[in-house]
C-alpha cells in the first residue's frame, strides 16, 4: 500500500492557477485516491519503468495526466512519465495547442503526426463507423513509439464509464461479457495497457479538467458520430442513472465480484463435475431477485 502524505506547500506546475474552494480540493484528493486504489489493486507499478501517458486533449487525458504527475510529486509513484500525443491529421486539429501547454509546465513529451485520418476516411465509407480501424491504427503507432521511448505501459485515460459502457457494448452487440480492463499485456508481450483512471467518474474529470481551465481539443473525427452504438449506451445509462442515482457504481463493482459457477460458461466452471456430495460444490446463496 502506497503511504498516506500530508498536504504539500509547493505543487506540480500542471495544477497551477487551481481553484482553492473547498469543493475542488474533495474533488482533486478524490481523484488521487481513486487513481492510487487502481493503480495499487491491480499492480500497475513496477519501480523504475517508463511510462508513455497518452494525451489526446480530452477532459479525460488532461486528469490522468495531471493526477500521475501529483502522485509523483509526491513521491507516490515511483516510474518515469512521458506524455505523447499522436496528432492524427483530423482537420482543424490545433497542433500548437499540446506543445505549447506541456512545454509550460515543464511536462516532458513527444509529440507525434501520423496522418490516420486520411486512412480512416478513405476506407470506410460515408456514414460508416470509424472508431474500430482508428483505434487500431492509433494504437499501432502508441505501440511503437512507447518501444522507440523505452517505455514498458502504455497509459490510457478510460475512466469507470468507458469501462462500464464497453461491458453493455459487449452484451448488447458482441454476445460476450468482456471490458476494457485496467491492466492488460499486449499480444507481442513486451508492452501493458494501463487505465490507471479505472475507478474515476467520468463527471469527475469534466469538473476537474473544466476548473483547471485546460485547453480542451475536441475530436472531430469519431465524436460527431451520433448513431454509434457506444452514444446510445451512454444515453441509456445516463436515464437509468437519472432514474436511480448511484446506479452506474453498483453495476460497476458487479465487474469486480463475478461469479463463474453462477454464469453459463463451461470453459470458466466444470458444470459437468457438479453433483451433490462433491464438497467443492459452490452453496447457492444468491437472493432471487424479484
Amino acid at each position: 500500500m502506497l503511504d498516506d502524505t500530508d498536504e504539500l506547500a509547493e505543487i506540480h506546475p500542471l495544477f497551477a492557477g487551481a481553484p482553492s474552494s473547498t469543493e475542488f480540493r474533495k474533488l482533486r484528493k478524490r481523484l488521487v485516491r481513486e487513481t492510487r486504489a487502481a493503480i495499487e489493486d491491480y499492480g500497475m507499478i513496477r519501480p523504475g519503468d517508463r511510462w508513455l501517458v497518452c494525451l489526446s486533449g480530452g477532459k479525460d487525458s488532461y486528469t490522468l495526466l495531471a493526477v500521475l504527475h501529483e502522485l509523483k510529486w509526491r513521491g507516490l509513484l515511483p516510474v518515469d512519465l512521458l506524455a505523447c500525443n499522436l496528432d492524427q491529421g483530423q482537420p482543424n486539429f490545433p497542433a500548437t495547442v499540446l506543445p505549447q501547454f506541456l512545454t509550460e509546465r515543464g511536462v516532458a513529451h513527444r509529440i507525434e503526426y501520423q496522418d490516420t485520418y486520411s486512412i480512416v476516411t478513405d476506407k470506410i465509407a460515408p456514414g460508416g463507423t470509424m472508431c474500430s480501424l482508428c483505434s487500431r491504427l492509433r494504437r499501432g503507432n502508441l505501440y511503437r513509439i512507447a518501444r522507440e521511448e523505452g517505455c514498458s505501459a502504455v497509459v490510457l485515460g478510460h475512466h469507470r464509464d468507458d469501462i462500464l459502457e464497453t461491458f453493455f457494448m459487449n452484451l448488447f452487440h458482441g454476445g460476450r461479457l468482456a471490458t476494457m480492463p485496467p491492466k492488460l499485456l499486449n499480444e507481442d508481450g513486451d508492452l501493458t495497457v494501463l487505465r490507471p483512471l479505472a475507478y474515476v467518474a467520468e463527471a469527475d474529470c469534466e469538473r476537474f479538467s473544466r476548473a483547471m481551465n485546460y485547453p480542451i481539443i475536441p475530436c472531430d473525427l469519431c465524436g460527431s458520430q451520433e448513431g454509434l452504438q457506444r452514444v446510445q449506451v451512454k444515453r441509456l445509462l445516463d436515464e437509468w442513472e437519472s432514474r436511480t442515482p448511484g446506479r452506474r457504481q453498483v453495476m460497476f463493482r458487479a465487474l469486480m465480484n463475478v461469479r463463474p459457477s453462477h454464469l453459463l460458461d463451461p470453459k470458466l466452471f466444470d458444470f459437468a463435475a457438479l453433483f451433490p456430495g462433491d464438497a467443492a460444490a459452490p452453496v447457492d446463496d444468491i437472493p432471487r431477485l424479484g
